[in-house]
């Protein structure tokens, strides 16, 4: 827009991608008097970029009671002519619009005035107000009329362009990398950039320029994921394009923390473009949802696996790529990724009543784990999932009051045994109330059996010894674990318990009188060394 003097005409210029974008927010009081007719001339230019809310005619002196902020105003000079047309009475009366926030005064030539008063002229350029010259060839209705066919058509851009935008989301979620996908389409639509973080406060997908790092999102998700109901978290960083940060949480059917949509943008998004966001947010929380509430995959999988128990070891490839396909659908990862079996023992709450659903709870390990292959067992819970299960989730775990045992990463093949491994950890890591993994346990007996275990074990082979007097138990325990130390062998226990070979033999035989047990026996001689470890 532009005006050369008091002859400037009205004249429409490229629109820049700024333009169009702010054609996509609101109209501008520029975007407008580009569309107007070439008779009007621009007399004064104000903000051309203001938001114009609506035209409004207007013979009263003061209009203002009835004026909404960025009104254009239009008169044909009646309210100019108390006290003669005065420039005192002219300063007041746009003083007045200035004060209600008019972005611009169309004035028209007849019938009162030929022409616009230099006063009027000189106090518009005062306040800022655009002061526009209406011929009498232009009726205000029509100026009316193009804004009101101006408004339509912007609103129906920004229908549009919705309508466009959520099918293009739609497609995203049907996508092989939904959430990736969503965030694409997004970030194409909306200036700002993107990231999409799980309930254990790790990235799952980021999309747009200079995404701020999730170390920096910390307080922001901490409020988050600390608060319930529908609501956003706004924070702010120095980074350019971060200048306003939104977080808009993820939530189950539950109101569960499942994870949340973080963007950020160089200023306020406009209101169409927050319900683009908003659509994006509905989608990443159904996606969420599936995920751990529900889906198709994890049925059809044990459909397979029921009807053709052999498909993993020995199935055909279109078998074995299939039920592939349905396990990496039921845990959220590819088709190559490793899996673990998770099992878990509860050692600080009750054990569930056979009369509650377990519902909740295993809604609440396919959240923690990403996976819907979860199963509620006599001792438990066991899961298969692609994650490696890091301290923060251990710490949720354990928060709850239960122990893992984390089993090492598999092809779907290996996944029985891999659980017959966690599994011989469960009694340990109840007895001592600690998570194990399985890939960084030493595999001994002792490891194995755990405390409890071992120490129940030693009382009931060594009972009868543990029964004597102290100093003649003492004597007989040194005897016997040196001996079984030794291999049995007399002279070498003789020598390093300096005795004599006659001694060793009297005591063993002791031993072996009070257990009744044939020291003969390998079966015996290696319950009687586990035992001892844990005296």
């Amino acid at each position: 827009m532009a005006a050369d003097g008091a002859e400037g005409r009205v004249r429409a210029l490229p629109l820049s991608d700024e333009e169009v974008e702010s054609r996509f927010r609101s109209v501008t009081l520029g975007q407008f008097l580009a569309e107007l007719p070439s008779e009007l001339l621009i007399l004064h230019e104000g903000d051309l970029d203001a938001r114009l809310r609506w035209v409004e005619p207007s013979e009263l002196e003061d209009p203002t009671p009835y004026l909404m902020d960025g009104e254009f105003v239009l008169t044909a000079g009646l309210p100019l002519m108390a006290d003669g047309g005065s420039a005192d009475a002219i300063e007041a009366y746009v003083g007045r619009l200035a004060g209600a926030r008019v972005c611009a005064l169309g004035f028209g030539l007849t019938p009162y005035h030929d022409e616009v008063p230099p006063a009027l002229a000189a106090s518009c350029r005062r306040h800022g107000i655009t002061l526009v010259e209406v011929p009498p060839s232009v009726p205000f209705a029509a100026i009316g009329l193009q804004f009101a066919q101006l408004l339509e058509s912007d609103s129906a851009k920004v229908f549009r362009s919705l309508a466009e935008t959520n099918r293009l989301l739609m497609r995203s979620v049907l996508s092989p990398r939904p959430d990736q996908e969503v965030l694409g389409t997004l970030v194409q639509r909306v200036p700002c950039w993107a990231v999409l973080v799980g309930a254990d406060g790790k990235v799952r997908a980021r999309a747009g320029a200079n995404p701020a790092d999730v170390v920096l999102l910390g307080p922001l998700l901490e409020r988050l994921f600390q608060g319930s109901g529908p609501r956003v978290e706004v924070d702010s960083h120095p980074a350019p394009g971060s200048e306003f940060v939104v977080g808009h949480p993820l939530r189950s059917n539950r109101d569960v923390n499942l994870g949340a949509l973080v963007i950020g943008s160089a200023e306020r998004l406009a209101p169409a473009h927050n319900n683009i966001v908003s659509a994006a947010v509905g989608l990443l929380e159904l996606l969420s949802r599936q995920r751990t509430s529900g889906s198709l995959a994890p049925s059809q999988l044990a459909t397979a696996l029921l009807l053709h128990p052999e498909t993993l070891a020995g199935g055909t490839s279109r078998q074995v790529s299939a039920a592939k396909d349905l396990m990496a659908q039921s845990l959220s990862s590819t088709r190559s990724a490793p899996m673990r079996v998770v099992q878990g023992v509860n050692v600080d709450a009750p054990q569930w009543r056979s009369t509650d659903s377990p519902v909740r709870e295993l809604l609440q390990w396919r959240r923690i784990f990403d996976t819907k292959l979860v199963e509620i067992t006599e001792y438990g819970f066991a899961a298969v999932t692609r994650l490696k299960v890091d301290d923060s989730a251990v710490t949720e775990v354990e928060r709850l009051g239960w122990r893992l045992v984390i089993g090492d990463p598999v092809e779907p093949n290996d996944l029985p045994a891999a659980y017959q491994r966690a599994g011989s950890l469960r009694v340990r890591a109840r007895s001592t109330a600690q998570t194990l993994r399985v890939d960084s346990v030493t595999w001994s007996v002792t490891g194995l059996l755990g405390r409890e275990a071992g120490t129940m074990l030693a009382g009931q082979v060594l009972g009868p010894l543990l029964e004597l007097e102290p100093e003649r138990r003492e004597v007989l325990v040194d005897v016997l674990r040196a001996w079984l130390a030794h291999n049995g062998s007399w002279d070498a226990t003789a020598k390093a318990l300096t005795l004599h070979r006659n001694s060793v033999r009297r005591h063993i035989g002791t031993v072996f009188d009070l257990l009744s047990r044939d020291p003969n026996d390998a079966q015996t001689r290696a319950d009687l060394l586990i035992a001892l470890q844990y005296l």
